[in-house]
């Protein structure tokens, strides 16, 4: 790298002298390198020449920087971070579109497929816990996008498009009162307790159901440790008294729990599709072109979302974002 000055700098060398800062030792820092101590020295030698400045003090307990060499500590650091970050915009480039799908039987991954099938583009599903951890994995580049409801505030550069909205039927055992109907009006759901062990509170999906229990008078039972889906839907199957929100995709293998249409209106789960505005993958731009192509906008004749859903998911649903 050449300074304004015209001293040329080896980024090789930039890092070994970061590396004997951070260490305080040539030995460790040789070492964290895989590299000999003569090797670390050499560089530290050559980067000192260049500089024309000694940068670092030795001592009986290791080494220090002077104060020339503390002085360049954080250029360095700098000049390392942009040519890292250059390196990983182009190897970004590279690599299969990473997409967070939050749950591989949600309709997100329904979208992920298509466009797969029919864009011919390399994609990598990822599974996370929701839109905190999504927000900083799009903002630090380790995910390009991420599906989730995504009602409140997002990190600053994060763009999100209304994706779909998913109908949520309800799962009831064969004693259920429910259980001989192939739909039922939400209203009636009053009064009924819904057993969803392990819904975190501060999720948002669990931000949802509290709006529907609000609304609607379903009681929703968080209670209870997670011993998987078998252990849930057993006890839906046993009872005459709970049910569950989902489908049988989500809860395969149990004939003896059925799942009902929830009507008048349906509940849908909002699904949106979010982006960091400084990502340049080559293949993001087409798949929020596929998700809004894709796009039917909620109707609340019909189905029901929580108010602040709502505006996001308006009948001109592909103009809430921008496309990257």
């Amino acid at each position: 790298m050449t300074t304004s000055g015209g001293t040329e700098l080896d980024l090789s060398a930039v890092r070994t002298f970061l590396a004997v800062v951070d260490d305080g030792q040539i030995t460790g820092a040789a070492a964290g390198l895989r590299m000999t101590q003569q090797a670390v020295s050499k560089r530290i030698a050559r980067l000192e020449a260049d500089l024309g400045v000694p940068l670092l003090l030795r001592t009986r307990t290791g080494v220090r920087p002077t104060e020339d060499g503390e002085a360049f500590i954080p250029h360095a650091r700098a000049l390392i971070s942009l040519a890292d970050q250059a390196a990983a915009m182009f190897r970004a480039r590279h690599r299969a579109l990473r997409v967070d799908v939050l749950g591989r039987d949600a309709a997100s991954m329904e979208l992920v497929r298509s466009f797969y099938e029919t864009c011919d583009v390399d994609v990598d599903v990822v599974i996370s816990k929701g839109v905190p951890a999504q927000g900083a994995a799009l903002a630090d580049g380790s995910i390009d996008a991420a599906f989730g409801r995504a009602t409140d505030a997002l990190p600053q550069g994060i763009e999100r498009v209304p994706a779909c909205v998913e109908p949520i039927p309800v799962l009831a055992g064969r004693r259920h009162v429910l259980a001989g109907r192939g739909r039922v009006p939400l209203r009636e759901l009053s009064g009924v307790t819904a057993w969803m062990p392990g819904n975190a509170r501060d999720s948002e999906w669990a931000q949802y159901f509290r709006f529907l229990s609000a609304e609607f008078g379903v009681r929703i039972d968080s209670s209870g440790p997670v011993f998987g889906r078998d252990h849930i839907m057993e006890r839906i199957e046993a009872s005459d008294d709970l049910i569950t929100f989902g489908n049988k995709t989500q809860y395969p293998g149990h004939p003896d729990v059925v799942e009902i249409s929830v009507t008048d209106p349906a509940p849908v789960y909002p699904w949106s599709l979010m982006w960091h505005e400084a990502n340049r993958h080559p293949s993001l731009p087409l798949l929020v072109a596929h998700v809004q192509k894709r796009y039917r906008p909620f109707d609340s004749r019909s189905q029901w979302l929580p108010a602040p859903d709502r505006p996001l998911f308006r009948a001109a649903g592909s103009a809430a974002g921008t496309t990257p």
